[in-house]
């Protein structure tokens, strides 16, 4: 059960709507389509701003790509460089160490001896208890 009000209009009333809305409707058809076409002109400005950022972006990447590309290259024909010549350093180095190294090996020798006679010492005095400064506590005298 719905209650239904049916608004009558006169026949004034009537004809003042039509003409109203007789005289909007084309203003809105025009208001809509002019909304219509700068939606869009915005939407083609965003899609042809961001095609040019992702652009830019991309030549950025580019750029910054091969100059990683050249850097990596340096660094690596550096390393082959010193690779190369690393046979030669060891030879100059085993010519040069001459009678030094088995001098540097017996100092080093001598140096591990006195620090383990020096640790051998310090540990067997720590494990030796001290005599106590008082009196025994217990008469010692030998049994029988």
């Amino acid at each position: 059960m719905s209650s239904e009000t049916v608004v009558r209009l006169t026949p004034s009333q009537r004809l003042g709507r039509g003409l109203k809305y007789s005289a909007v409707g084309p203003v809105d058809v025009t208001r809509g389509a002019v909304g219509v076409g700068l939606g869009s002109v915005r939407s083609s400005a965003a899609w042809v701003a961001n095609r040019y950022r992702r652009g830019q972006v991309a030549r950025q990447l580019k750029a910054d790509l091969a100059s990683a590309q050249e850097a990596v290259a340096a660094e690596i024909s550096a390393a082959h460089e010193v690779v190369a010549n690393l046979p030669e350093a060891l030879e100059k180095a085993r010519r040069s160490r001459g009678r030094r190294g088995p001098l540097v090996l017996a100092g080093i020798g001598v140096a591990v001896l006195a620090g383990g006679a020096a640790t051998f010492a310090i540990i067997r005095r720590a494990s030796q208890p001290e005599p106590s400064p008082l009196p025994p506590s217990v008469e010692i005298a030998p049994k029988p």
